[in-house]
């Protein structure tokens, strides 16, 4: 990252920037092994009292004194990915909405409220994709007794690393004492090369409904009725199942065709029968199927200390177009003696 001009350092930021994409330059802690300079690229969330703050791509909180700045500039939005699908972080995330539907939602302005019973903080969270025609702390109230009545923790799902994602609603949130409690990564990809990967032959079964084996295997056991609806709902679901020798088969998979978008999820194998490629069998199954009904691009949610899920998507042309996260709302306040 340049930040000369006319070889000298420059410090081209002001408080006015707050909400752009920066990169910024400062001196190393004092006992730091190697640079004088450490850089730092992302969202600049906050400027008060002397302390910027700035969240990067993974969502990570970075707090800079502003003594230590010898440089900084606004740079552009992330870049554009130069393979695969062009995707606005607002499609996907209204793709993934509509591929892990709740039983239950009502609207607040531009933000939904989600639940399904506590199955899954995807389903029981609020997607805040707008403005919630409130001021922040009446909306978050308004969330807190919505989850309330419902017997449920209150989360609120965001994103960052892209453009129009939600740095800023994080750094607010992380002000209120709301807490970060999980990340993972949304990976997009060509639909095609995933289609051309193991030949599945016909050891895939495809399925509009999850069967009792496919149930056996699915990481969350006991799924209830509530699931079952999550799990069922979508424009155009389908459930891939390889049967192994006892009850439980081999591996499984769901997939959900929404217009160009293919979603992937619950691809689990085996322990026994890891690395023997069936995770990418039951992915090349769904993936054709997806083909057929008009599918183009690929979509799936990845764990960040995933290596081996994380290898294969690459392997199948996938790559990360940004991190969410789900914040958890505050613990109430005890109640007075």
């Amino acid at each position: 990252m340049e930040f000369t001009a006319g070889g000298r350092l420059e410090l081209r930021l002001t408080a006015a920037d707050v909400g752009k994409r920066v990169s910024v330059r400062r001196l190393a802690a004092e006992g730091s092994p190697g640079a004088k300079f450490t850089d730092t690229v992302g969202v600049l969330t906050s400027w008060n009292a002397g302390v910027l703050h700035i969240t990067r791509r993974d969502g990570e909180q970075v707090q800079i004194p502003e003594s230590s700045l010898v440089a900084g500039k606004v740079v552009p939005p992330a870049p554009a990915r130069r393979r695969g699908p062009a995707a606005s972080y607002e499609e996907l995330a209204r793709a993934a909405a509509r591929a892990w539907q709740p039983v239950e939602s009502e609207r607040l302005g531009g933000w939904e409220l989600r639940a399904a019973d506590g199955f899954t903080r995807r389903a029981n969270s609020v997607l805040p994709l707008g403005d919630p025609g409130l001021p922040l702390d009446e909306a978050l109230a308004r969330v807190g007794a919505w989850y309330e009545r419902r017997g449920l923790t209150p989360y609120i799902q965001t994103a960052t690393g892209a453009e129009g994602t939600q740095e800023l609603l994080c750094a607010e949130l992380d002000v209120r004492g709301w807490v970060r409690e999980v990340s993972a990564e949304m990976w997009i990809g060509p639909l095609a090369p995933v289609a051309d990967g193991v030949e599945p032959g016909d050891r895939v079964e495809l399925t509009r409904e999850p069967g009792e084996a496919w149930l056996g295997r699915y990481q969350r056991k006991g799924a209830s009725e509530v699931a079952l609806k999550v799990l069922t709902a979508g424009p155009s679901v389908w459930f891939a199942t390889v049967p192994g020798d006892g009850e439980e088969p081999d591996a499984i998979g769901r997939c959900v065709v929404d217009g160009r978008w293919a979603g992937f999820a619950a691809v689990e194998v085996a322990p026994s029968r890891r690395r023997q490629g069936l995770a990418s069998a039951v992915m090349t199954a769904l993936a054709r199927r997806a083909l057929e009904e008009g599918a183009s691009a690929a979509w799936l949610q990845v764990e960040a200390d995933n290596e081996g899920a994380r290898a294969l998507y690459g392997r199948l042309g996938f790559a990360a177009h940004h991190a969410y996260h789900h914040y958890r709302g505050p613990d109430p306040e005890p109640a007075g003696l």
